[in-house]
């Protein structure tokens, strides 16, 4: 009896060491890597590759708390999954920004490769992790890298295994296809154009991966696309039919309980074989659902084709005669938005109005890195006498344009260490950047001796963001979108750019897309 008595003791110990390990692993935290890696890739502009310097010239990469505590997508995710118990994050070693945006043509494959192998080797050191969120854009141009975004989500498959959920959050503006679902799990995409929900998306992909490393959510996806490719200036979710497209999506999402519809409009200015419009679909376990309302709504784009991918918009001298016509009634200020300029050098506005002879016109900005570096080379200062041809640099650009007035700041602004503001002519001020610079809100103008509530116009290189600051604040009661005077990369003039990879001539409104009539 005593053997037996010890043995039931011995077994009743095991089973309670078992237990116990059970729960400690039922209770361990839920390891979740975060990464961002995010570029909107103009492949059609003239600013040459965007190398490992141009990327780390902005901030060099970071991880971490720093990481996690950048906003964005990243914090709405990181809010989210912090209000959860058990749950621990880890922030991937990620490239923050590129000198010049979107101004910029390719992204080397050299540096795709670097910030790669830093979000790779940090998620291997991480190893154990239950989920990987990923901060994406969906309009990443990579040379030899047919489609980038899926391409990061398949080497982090390679790392984490096929049974790590991965979530991502998009643009709007991203090209995809059904290839970054085959690695990845989850896609939440912006439906706001300015994006006011960028922080919402990122706190929809993290209660969908927590519940889908929870066992509670399985995702089902499907993924269509409508065939259309269409101008970003074009999509602003302010008008119909951009605005009831990204509506059904909505009315989708409320009808049918987890079900999450991703709407990508698509951005033509990167020469990749996905461009255009996307429907992306994630449903709890319901193929037949998903696959259903991504017809719908691939249908319903298609039927609204026409007004979606029309448009036009005054040239350069009649943009600037409206202006006029604003001002003379009183409906002041007036924004005339520069939509096309990617490369942020064109003068082509700026020459309507000296020619014209307007007055009380904030120009902000042009893009002129060599008059940046002439003057800071000068040790040039505020009050001195200006006279130099500024912009019209790049085939879009038009030709440079003299300017003659009064240097009135030279020092910092804008994340830059310098930028100029000149007054000239009747009461303009004029800012130079050495990058472009897409101004969306007044108060960005507000510096130095500038005060933006003084101007009667702005001219701003922007397509839809400004509505932000200038429109939806009710702050300036005249807006007018200004073509180019040419078919140069960023008009709507889509078809007269040299497509190598992406198949435009198979898009409405430039050909009819296969299964299409």
């Amino acid at each position: 009896m005593k053997n037996l008595s010890r043995i039931s003791l011995l077994v009743i110990a095991a089973v309670l060491v078992s237990a116990a390990s059970y729960a400690q692993e039922v209770n361990r935290p839920l390891r979740v890597a975060v990464a961002r890696y995010s570029h909107e890739t103009c492949t059609f502009c003239p600013g040459g590759d965007s190398d490992i310097e141009r990327w780390t010239r902005v901030s060099p990469p970071y991880g971490g708390e720093r990481l996690l505590n950048s906003g964005g997508y990243v914090g709405g995710f990181v809010k989210v999954a912090r209000e959860h118990l058990g749950i621990e994050l880890i922030g991937l070693t990620s490239p923050v920004g590129v000198w010049g945006g979107s101004s910029a043509s390719w992204n080397t494959e050299e540096s795709f490769d670097h910030f790669m192998g830093l979000i790779i080797a940090d998620l291997e050191r991480a190893l154990p992790v239950d989920g990987v969120f990923l901060a994406l854009h969906g309009a990443m141009g990579v040379r030899n890298v047919p489609r980038p975004e899926a391409e990061i989500a398949r080497r982090i498959r390679q790392v984490v295994g096929p049974e790590v959920p991965i979530a991502a959050t998009f643009d709007p503006h991203g090209n995809e296809d059904a290839e970054f679902l085959r690695w990845a799990d989850m896609a939440f995409c912006v439906k706001r154009y300015p994006h006011y929900d960028s922080r919402l998306q990122g706190e929809r992909a993290a209660r969908t991966l927590i519940r889908t490393m929870r066992g509670d959510y399985k995702p089902t996806t499907a993924t269509r696309k409508p065939g259309i490719v269409t101008a970003t200036v074009l999509q602003w979710t302010g008008q119909s039919p951009s605005m009831d497209i990204m509506e059904r999506a909505r009315r989708w999402e409320a009808r049918a309980v987890d079900a999450y519809v991703s709407v990508f409009y698509g951005f033509p200015w990167t020469d990749v074989p996905d461009i255009g419009a996307t429907i992306m679909v994630v449903t709890n376990d319901d193929q037949e659902l998903a696959d259903s309302i991504a017809e719908d709504m691939s249908d319903y784009m298609w039927r609204v084709r026409e007004d979606f991918a029309g448009g036009s918009f005054p040239l350069p001298e009649e943009g600037v005669r409206l202006a006029k016509d604003a001002i003379a009634a009183g409906e002041t200020p007036v924004v005339l938005a520069d939509h096309s300029d990617r490369p942020g050098d064109a003068t082509h506005i700026l020459r309507e109005l000296i020619d014209q002879e307007v007055g009380k016109v904030l120009i902000g900005t042009i893009r002129d890195e060599r008059v940046i570096e002439e003057l800071a080379s000068s040790g040039a200062a505020a009050g001195e006498h200006f006279a130099m041809d500024v912009g019209g640099f790049t085939p879009s650009g038009g030709t440079p344009v003299h300017i003659e007035g009064t240097l009135a700041y030279f020092g910092q602004g804008g994340g830059y260490e310098n930028v100029a503001a000149v007054e000239f002519g009747n009461d303009n001020m004029l800012v130079i950047t050495p990058a472009l610079t897409q101004i969306t809100m007044p108060h960005q103008l507000r510096f130095g001796p500038i005060e933006p509530d003084d101007y009667d116009v702005f001219v701003i290189k922007s397509r839809v963001h400004f509505r932000r600051g200038f429109d939806e604040t009710g702050y300036a009661p005249s807006i007018f979108i200004i073509e180019a005077p040419g078919p140069f990369v960023g008009t709507l003039h889509l078809d007269a750019l040299d497509f190598q990879f992406g198949p435009i001539d198979a898009l409405y409104p430039f050909g009819t897309p296969e299964g299409r009539e």
